[in-house]
């Protein structure tokens, strides 16, 4: 069995085992509803079928008019113009603006034809008949939006790899593009280890525990985009996990199995994942806190996890390096953007020079800002996650973070 002679930086570990893979993924696709695609993961580029907006288009409700009858106007000395119609909201104008001339018009409506400004109702004021008094000057394009100016037609809008968020759904459906491919989620196998883990309905016997890992890993896999599939508790024996393994390496695209990566002898995770073929274990031990002895590997084109049993840590290097596994699984090309906040040490946070360190914390708000107030807990409690509002990372560079310094808060989603 491996000893820990070699730590490294989780970041080098995920860089170790992308450059395994290929480096050009193409997922397998479905073709999907847009309406139902929030989340989803473009499979391929979406070139817009139409121009965005369609027509030249007011984006104030005014008086479309030529911006050269309002130069040099004032409050003491408008420009006078003649009110010749209004255009009602979808409808285009019959009208044609000439010299001397505006045209009533209400936000979003099409400017017509002669017309390439538009007044603001509010600098304006009707005098009697179809007199307009305009008393502040527009510039030609002021108030108007052309055609094509968000979107031209045939341009490349998203690209292949791109996750659809609420902007890129009302997007697309601006366009009247009502179907998109999508990746489909990429299968993660979760396997459970250990004589002493029981199904969560089971009722608890003297030393055992229920098994926390699959639900949260699940979980936490379904919210990167992947699809999560379940493979049972297997007990402390080399024979049973290998084959629940190598069943998980026919069947999915990707491995975890929790607990068993460490060195004692009832720790047979890295000699299972020996058995899956070249080029087998590329890390087996981070330097960070909490996670130290997980494992990670390539069999084949699949990529395998050993981690911790504790639940949080297995939580906590599971959303370092499966999240990002699973983004390149399914093609994704924008970097991973998590939500973090900079926030003051409510006490000392020692940690040791060389590993990283990730620290369950409370936010708090004082009136210099945030408070970032340790929640304290061994690994193998889960509730310390639950009670916190984020991770503090302490960089491998740094021996602590004395109270009161800043210190970098990686948010829960």
């Amino acid at each position: 069995m491996p000893e820990f002679l070699t730590l490294i930086p989780p970041a080098d570990a995920l860089r170790k085992v992308l450059s395994a893979l290929p480096e050009k993924r193409n997922p397998a696709a479905e073709r999907i509803p847009t309406e139902q695609a929030l989340g989803r993961t473009l499979a391929a580029p979406v070139t817009a079928p139409e121009s965005l907006p369609p027509f030249r288009r007011t984006t104030v409700d005014g008086y479309a008019v030529r911006a050269a009858d309002t130069f040099g106007a004032t409050l003491s000395l408008p420009a006078y113009l003649a009110v010749v119609g209004e255009i009602e909201m979808g409808t285009a104008s019959s009208n044609a603006v000439g010299a001397g001339e505006a045209v009533l018009i209400h936000t979003g409506g099409m400017i017509p034809e002669g017309a390439d400004s538009v007044v603001m109702v509010e600098d304006t004021q009707r005098a009697s008949g179809d007199r307009l008094e305009v008393y502040r000057p527009t510039a030609p394009g002021q108030n108007v939006l052309e055609a094509g100016e968000d979107v031209g037609s045939g341009e490349i809008v998203l690209q292949a790899g791109q996750r659809l968020r609420p902007q890129e759904i009302g997007g697309l459906m601006a366009l009247g593009v009502l179907e998109v491919e999508a990746a489909l989620p990429p299968k993660a196998a979760i396997i459970s280890s250990g004589n002493e883990i029981v199904e969560p309905g089971e009722e608890l016997r003297q030393g055992e525990v229920r098994d926390v890992n699959s639900y949260t890993l699940a979980a936490l896999i379904e919210q990167a985009g992947g699809e999560s599939q379940l493979m049972g508790i297997i007990p402390d024996e080399l024979d049973d996990l290998a084959a629940a393994i190598q069943q998980a390496h026919r069947e999915t695209d990707l491995i975890i199995v929790t607990a068993g990566s460490s060195v004692s002898v009832r720790d047979h995770t890295a000699a299972a994942f020996g058995q899956l073929g070249p080029p087998g274990i590329l890390v087996h031990g981070l330097a960070v806190r909490p996670g130290r002895p997980t494992i990670l590997g390539v069999a084949g084109e699949i990529p395998f996890c050993g981690l911790p049993g504790n639940p949080v840590s297995a939580l906590v290097i599971a959303d370092l390096l499966m999240t990002p596994l699973i983004h390149h699984l399914l093609g994704r090309r924008e970097p991973i953007l998590r939500p973090s906040v900079v926030a003051r040490a409510a006490v000392n946070l020692p940690s040791e020079s060389g590993r990283e360190e990730y620290i369950p914390v409370r936010l708090e708000m004082d009136d210099q800002g945030w408070v970032a107030q340790p929640v304290y807990g061994r690994s193998n409690l889960i509730f310390s996650l639950i009670r916190a509002d984020g991770l503090a990372h302490i960089p491998a560079h740094a021996s602590g973070v004395a109270e009161g310094e800043p210190v970098r808060v990686r948010l829960f989603e």
